[in-house]
């Protein structure tokens, strides 16, 4: 009787497990890959498991995390922004423009002090950020097709601050910023860690973070509710494109040089590591915590690609497969989850 009772409870607990990890399925499986993949390059090359690489890791991660910030709010309310690559190169060229350049680079630049140089660069990027607001709240622009055209818009300027020319300067506190270190550890990555625990923390104990859960999660409820959701909109693609400004003054500042098509590669990044930890596109689950396992998940695998010397074509292919299985995950519980609410 005692045994049949015992195999019943246990039956009941693992049918109420089983709902728990397909309803976590999206949290649970980065943070399988991050463990799988750290283990097998920790065992395929013995220079991968060292702190030194770990810095390397995080150092490389630093300015997509920055930029990932934004976009995390973004994709939480069930939209996109293709623009942030090309606003964070344009704001990078912008504070190079704005910096006095030695006598050999060749770019009609307007010399101003630093901190204006600073300030007009983040005013910029928050100016773009606001057109990809009023296209889409006041238009009625979808954000695919608006951060479309605002993508060729910020190449465009880019192109014309250089005109093909490479610049080198930038203001003392973003070299600082983005090449210097304190204590051994580079400030690019204290500068990520800070704006990640910012957002975290601004998703999950402020009205606003709230709002932008609501509004990714039941946007018509939201509406009814009396939430101001054009607004929530509009501030989380300005919030995108002012991190995508600060991930790129200070990433220009740590690759030495500013120029065109510099960040062309952290779209995909970005997008990447957002979707990889676990954040829904579908808006109103993930946020910073997924977004970090993403960043390490990525990190992980392109360093350690590197250390087992695989043929760099396969880790491009290899890092799409990541990306595809990711996006499947994130189908697939959209749909379970859909279905239990049924």
């Amino acid at each position: 009787m005692a045994s049949s009772e015992t195999a019943l409870a246990a039956g009941h607990k693992a049918r109420g497990l089983a709902p728990f990890v397909r309803s976590q399925m999206r949290n649970i499986a980065p943070f399988l890959t991050l463990i799988f993949l750290s283990a097998f390059f920790a065992f395929a090359s013995p220079s991968f498991a060292t702190l030194d690489n770990l810095g390397n890791i995080l150092t490389q991660v630093s300015v997509t995390g920055i930029i990932a910030v934004g976009l995390t709010f973004v994709i939480l309310c069930a939209e996109i922004d293709l623009s942030i690559a090309s606003i964070a190169n344009v704001t990078g060229i912008a504070v190079a423009y704005f910096t006095l350049q030695e006598s050999y680079v060749n770019i009609a630049s307007v010399p101003l002090p630093g901190a204006a140089a600073i300030l007009l660069s983040i005013l910029l990027c928050a100016l773009l950020g606001l057109v990809n607001a009023l296209g889409l709240t006041v238009i009625g622009i979808p954000s695919f097709i608006m951060t479309l055209a605002m993508m060729q818009i910020a190449a465009g300027i880019s192109a014309l601050l250089v005109r093909g020319q490479i610049a080198y300067k930038v203001p003392d506190l973003i070299a600082t910023l983005g090449s210097g270190s304190i204590g051994g550890i580079p400030w690019i990555v204290i500068v990520a860690a800070v704006m990640l625990l910012g957002g975290h923390l601004v998703l999950t104990y402020t009205r606003f973070g709230r709002y932008v859960y609501m509004v990714g999660g039941n946007r018509e409820a939201a509406e009814y509710s009396g939430l101001n959701v054009k607004l929530i909109l509009g501030a989380v693609m300005v919030i995108s494109a002012v991190c995508s400004g600060i991930g790129g003054m200070l990433g220009v500042a740590h690759f030495g040089s500013a120029q065109q098509n510099e960040f062309d590669t952290y779209l995909l990044d970005s997008i990447a590591a957002v979707v990889v930890g676990g954040t829904s596109l579908f808006g109103g689950r993930g946020g910073i915590g997924n977004t970090i396992v993403g960043l390490f998940v990525l990190g992980v695998l392109n360093n350690g690609l590197d250390h087992v010397n695989i043929d760099s074509f396969l880790k491009i292919l290899i890092r799409g497969l990541i990306l595809l299985a990711a996006l499947i995950i994130n189908v697939y519980a959209q749909r379970l989850r859909e279905k239990a609410a049924e």
